[in-house]
């Protein structure tokens, strides 16, 4: 069996890449999640070969049995993290060792094959490299990645499966929120929760997202945003968006997020986020705060601004909140002073605008 940490990638160019002229037109304004590249990642892994046939190929759609395990039993992961455009003209990769971590993880909740750390990062690396003219010069552009794994043994049986396909696609990036909104509005989901003590909150599988869509589309029907969730048990503690992590700043400077447990994703744009604030001397707070608590304090002025956090959003900032029988106004309704800080603050260390005290970025030429 091969050793997957050093796998060598076999790279076959794309036949008919995108011409340059229409790739520069695209990225002048990619959008979010509408264009691809031309290359993509492919690695198998079985349980007698382990990880192995390791490839940078063109993109192009992939050939699936009906009988697919993924089709079935939903062991499926994924990740989503950023190359940027240095202002040298190199590239470079935001916290990918953290990324490659957190799939790992995710891995292991759903009982999947795991993927070892550094072949992660060299499928990244390479994909990356041999896709570098994608990576926007715009302003706020960058070339978003997404490596995701599924079962693909192909039988009918409840059990892990034996065969798995690790993939990653790469598509230019502009702004998540369509026209850069100043705010978002949120509705608070009464009916539907998020994860559950025991379940699957802290993994990043497709699962969670399908099971927020029906609440996501009850926000959208009422013109919010973004839809809130709420604890499983109780259903009064604010947990997280439908992907993204959220984040109060009180009148006192102090700020506050929800703690992990099992139930939130452990973003890595907000674990970021409260180490830049405890960098700068901001009282931090890993604490749960009802969806009550937070009405009463932004109506007092107690609260004086909230915003939500991820790696596509980055950080956006929270202007209402709206439910079946309350709306509320956090601050003036858009960005607050901290929130702004903290976004420029982090968005400087990902572009290489500013010192990297913590060794972040990871430059790839």
């Amino acid at each position: 069996m091969e050793d997957a940490t050093i796998l060598d990638f076999e790279f076959e160019a794309h036949a008919n890449p995108v011409a340059v002229a229409d790739r520069a037109a695209i990225l002048e304004n990619p959008g979010f999640g509408k264009v691809f590249t031309d290359h993509m990642v492919v690695i198998k892994y079985s349980v007698e070969k382990g990880w192995h046939d390791a490839r940078i190929q063109p993109r192009g759609p992939i050939q699936m049995d009906p009988a697919c395990a993924v089709l079935h039993y939903a062991q499926e992961i994924f990740e989503g993290l950023k190359a940027y455009r240095l202002p040298d003209g190199g590239a470079a990769l935001f916290r990918p060792e953290a990324n490659a971590a957190r799939f790992r993880e995710s891995a292991e909740r759903m009982a999947m094959a795991p993927l070892p750390d550094e072949l992660f990062l060299n499928s990244v690396r390479e994909l990356v490299k041999a896709d570098r003219d994608w990576i926007p010069d715009s302003e706020g552009g960058s070339l978003y990645l997404r490596p995701f794994m599924f079962a693909s043994e192909v039988f009918l049986g409840v059990k892990p499966a034996s065969e798995y396909l690790y993939m990653v696609i790469a598509s230019p990036a502009g702004a998540y929120f369509k026209g850069g909104a100043p705010s978002v509005t949120l509705w608070i989901s009464e009916h539907y929760t998020r994860a559950a003590p025991g379940g699957t909150g802290a993994a990043k599988c497709g699962g969670n997202y399908a099971s927020s869509l029906i609440a996501q589309a009850e926000a959208i029907r009422n013109e919010c945003d973004q839809v809130v969730f709420l604890d499983a048990v109780e259903n009064k503690w604010v947990e997280e968006l439908g992907g993204m992590n959220t984040f109060f700043v009180f009148d006192d400077g102090s700020i506050q997020t929800p703690p992990l447990g099992g139930t939130i994703l452990p973003g890595i744009t907000r674990e970021s986020l409260l180490t830049l604030a405890r960098d700068a001397g901001i009282t931090v707070r890993e604490e749960r705060y009802s969806i009550d608590q937070w009405e009463a304090d932004a109506r007092s002025g107690k609260l004086r601004e909230a915003f939500a956090c991820g790696t596509a959003a980055v950080v956006t900032p929270i202007g209402r909140v709206r439910g079946r029988e309350t709306d509320f106004t956090i601050g003036n309704g858009g960005p607050g002073i901290l929130t702004e800080k903290l976004r420029a603050d982090l968005v400087a260390i990902q572009r290489g605008e500013a010192p990297d005290p913590h060794g972040w970025l990871q430059r790839l030429f």
